[in-house]
């Protein structure tokens, strides 16, 4: 048996890139599957690919900046399939700006997308599972954990998915509805800014450009494997959690916790919180680490 047969799966975003290869790879496990994108011809090649295999795939087109959008996504799951087990918040656009430069439309477009096409997504994949559970997967970004140069809007919107996983759980748990994340690190269409700053870089200082394996960056269809077993039961012990992977790497992220915290009967004055915090160490923000620091095979 398949490791996803019988699953009914909603994945937005799946056009290219990234979502295409979770579509072809959680279609290939036996789940039926929502493919979504705006663009109808990348859509429909998708579509062809699955069904070419011996796939069960419905695709609907639109922006799931648009509620009315993510609501088609799940009731087409719904007719389609007989309901839905698993919602994959995918869909996103870049506007790479720094914070100085970028301009409103460019903070509101890349929010509307990614967080509040989450929102909806989540919303009405949730009261669809409320009778029978399911999951709904989150795909965010290393910029919403850590931050991430010239994306603010970006990153706010990854780290704003998170606040909403964390509130899904407390909200959606007592119907078995699992809320993860995922933070996939592939080479993309996405991704290959990243690329051409580190080839200049590299060019600069005389040496030949990296490959992206080399950086942490795996081939999408690696990636998606790590989609593949989320989606899957054999997860089915994971809530709340953020998995990362890049193909050859993977990780869970840790819920950020309280330092040096005290508690007083009286209000902390402004003098007092100076004297406690003087030598109390501030933490740095955590990194995450893209490559093994040895050299493979020694």
């Amino acid at each position: 048996m398949s490791r996803l047969e019988g699953k009914r799966i909603v994945i937005t975003g799946s056009s290219r890139g990234l979502g295409r290869a979770f579509a072809i790879a959680t279609a290939a496990e036996g789940a039926s599957v929502v493919i979504n994108g705006t663009n109808r011809e990348a859509l429909a090649e998708v579509e062809q690919t699955i069904r070419d295999s011996g796939g069960r795939v419905v695709a609907i087109a639109g922006s799931v900046a648009e509620e009315a959008v993510c609501a088609s996504l799940v009731a087409g799951c719904v007719e389609a399939f007989g309901g839905i087990d698993v919602m994959v918040n995918n869909a996103g656009v870049v506007r790479d700006r720094t914070l100085m430069k970028m301009t409103v439309e460019e903070f509101d477009e890349v929010i509307a997308v990614h967080l509040r096409g989450a929102f909806s997504c989540t919303k009405h994949a949730a009261l669809a599972m409320r009778e029978s559970g399911g999951q709904i997967i989150q795909i965010i970004s290393a910029s919403g954990l850590s931050g991430g140069f010239g994306q603010g809007n970006y990153a706010a919107a990854k780290a704003g998915m998170m606040g909403l996983l964390r509130t899904a759980v407390l909200e959606f748990s007592k119907f078995n509805i699992r809320t993860n994340a995922m933070w996939p690190v592939a080479e993309t269409d996405m991704t290959q800014v990243v690329f051409e700053r580190a080839n200049a870089a590299a060019e600069q200082r005389g040496e030949a450009a990296p490959a992206p394996a080399d950086m942490g960056f795996g081939k999408p269809a690696e990636v998606a494997q790590g989609l593949v077993w989320l989606a899957s039961d054999a997860a089915a012990h994971l809530n709340g959690q953020c998995l990362s992977c890049n193909g050859r790497k993977t990780a869970l992220w840790s819920h950020p916790t309280e330092h040096y915290v005290s508690f007083k009967d009286e209000p902390w004055t402004a003098d007092e919180l100076a004297e406690y915090y003087r030598d109390k160490e501030p933490f740095p923000i955590h990194r995450p680490q893209m490559t093994p620091t040895f050299k493979r095979g020694s």
